[in-house]
């Protein structure tokens, strides 16, 4: 019997006041039961709040002209200085198109790879076989960008790489795939789809697995070649991940993230490379110009919600589930 709230309670003779009480009893009574898998909870509690949470009053910096000598509250009052800055500098302008750039690529080219490598295992019958390709797909994600970056420079070295000894062989000139301003980005996306599309079947495997078994015999019953139930059965049964996911990563579409820019940039292509989080790091950290790139990472944070909360309706009117 559902309790009654509001005007409905007046109604059913029950006072307003004690319905909240009822369901705080009701709440305390379930925490009491399963203290033990609350308190699980505590350590994830505390990791957000002291990570993500409180380091937000540090965004008042971004206002103010911060000095290590004052601290943040005793350093003066800037208003909207270094945004008026910010926006007046070409820096900024070639680190966000950098930055926007290289996020559209990795939808357009790295988002969808994940999901085919998904469909084909799950159409692969020999279990050996699938666990080894798994497997082999899966290793990059534990390796560090420090080695993974080492291993692509050297795979593309112009004198000793594999890929340059073997265009050589064809009587071609080698190619200054790191040096480049066009073949950079592209070997920027490659590396980043072998470090993380394996890890990413995790999810859209899982996904498959909650399709009934009975859809695809129905339609085999019924002639549907194997394209054709990947089309009606698999890709709608897994529809609802990708759209979370991409509404996830069109929120990252602001941070290209740091570790794997950093290790592949070099001076050659700072011209396409520099996005806002070497940026960041260059003007802020190695700058000391700490209240100039706050108002940077700001400006990035707000515009992370706004694509996030944006995407997630456009998501949630095409019928499917958004984030909320």
């Amino acid at each position: 019997m559902n309790t009654p709230t509001g005007e409905a309670a007046e109604r059913a003779g029950v006072s307003s006041t004690a319905v909240p009480k009822r369901q705080l009893k009701g709440a305390w009574k379930h925490i009491k039961r399963d203290k033990y898998l609350y308190l699980l909870l505590v350590p994830v509690m505390a990791y957000y709040f002291i990570f993500k949470y409180a380091p937000m009053l540090g965004e008042i910096i971004a206002f103010k002209d911060y000095r290590f000598a004052d601290g943040i509250w005793g350093s003066k009052w800037a208003g909207f200085k270094h945004f008026e800055r910010l926006f007046t500098s070409p820096d900024f302008f070639n680190v966000l198109k950098n930055t926007l750039l290289l996020n559209v690529y990795g939808i357009v080219f790295a988002f969808p790879v994940p999901i085919v490598l998904a469909i084909l295992l799950n159409e692969v019958r020999i279990e050996w076989y699938k666990r080894t390709i798994q497997n082999l797909l899966y290793i990059p994600h534990f390796i560090s960008w420090v080695v993974l970056g080492g291993i692509v420079i050297a795979l593309l070295s112009p004198s000793t790489g594999i890929v340059n000894t073997v265009i050589k062989a064809f009587g071609i000139e080698p190619v200054y795939f790191m040096a480049s301003n066009f073949w950079w980005p592209v070997m920027f996306i490659l590396s980043g789809i072998w470090q993380s599309a394996g890890w990413g079947t995790i999810l859209y495997l899982a996904a498959m697995a909650g399709i009934d078994p009975q859809l695809y015999e129905a339609a085999k019953i019924d002639g549907a070649s194997k394209l054709r139930r990947i089309w009606h059965i698999t890709l709608p049964g897994i529809r609802s991940t990708i759209a979370i996911l991409l509404i996830l990563r069109v929120g990252q579409m602001m941070d290209v993230g740091f570790e794997q820019i950093f290790i592949l940039q070099n001076k050659a292509v700072y011209q396409v490379s520099n996005v806002i989080s070497t940026y960041v790091y260059h003007v802020g950290l190695e700058g000391s110009q700490y209240s100039y790139t706050t108002a940077l990472g700001l400006f990035q944070s707000i515009i992370g919600l706004i694509l996030i909360i944006s995407v997630n309706k456009i998501i949630k009117a095409m019928g499917e589930n958004g984030l909320w």
